[in-house]
């Protein structure tokens, strides 16, 4: 998410999202900042961590900048295992781009820990996709949180 003068943020999509998706986290236990580092989302509950980059819905094409998404994620990631063992990966995107972040393989998500995250147009919350093996008590797929 860029760094947008506060008064542009309530205009865009992706800020809606990203505002949803705190709260649903927060919701399930997690403590979350947003853009850190340049990641939109970053979600801690104890020894855990959620990377998430979100996108909202444009005027261009649905799923317009998952590939750029993807990227951004890929930066997050470490090659030293042990730093890696309790991070996980998330896409967050509006329903009208679901199809497009499920384009990458399932078997290279769940190897990069990356799970698919819906928000609805009415605020709703879910896993579309858990091939990044996120924690138990974030597998709660139901329920959104307005």
């Amino acid at each position: 998410m860029a760094d947008w003068h506060p008064n542009q943020k309530a205009e865009w999509d992706e800020y809606r999202v990203v505002q949803i998706f705190c709260r649903w986290l927060e919701a399930r236990g997690w403590s979350t900042e947003i853009e850190v580092d340049h990641v939109d989302v970053v979600a801690t509950r104890a020894d855990q961590v959620v990377f998430a980059e979100v996108k909202g819905n444009t005027k261009s094409r649905p799923g317009a900048g998952v590939d750029s998404m993807y990227g951004q994620l890929l930066r997050r990631m470490t090659s030293r295992k042990a730093e890696e063992r309790n991070r996980h990966y998330a896409v967050v995107v509006p329903t009208s781009s679901v199809a497009a972040a499920l384009c990458v393989p399932r078997r290279v998500r769940e190897l990069l820990r990356i799970t698919v995250y819906e928000v609805t147009d009415d605020g709703r919350v879910s896993i579309v996709d858990e091939a990044g093996a996120a924690p138990q008590a974030e597998a709660d797929s139901a329920g959104g949180v307005a």
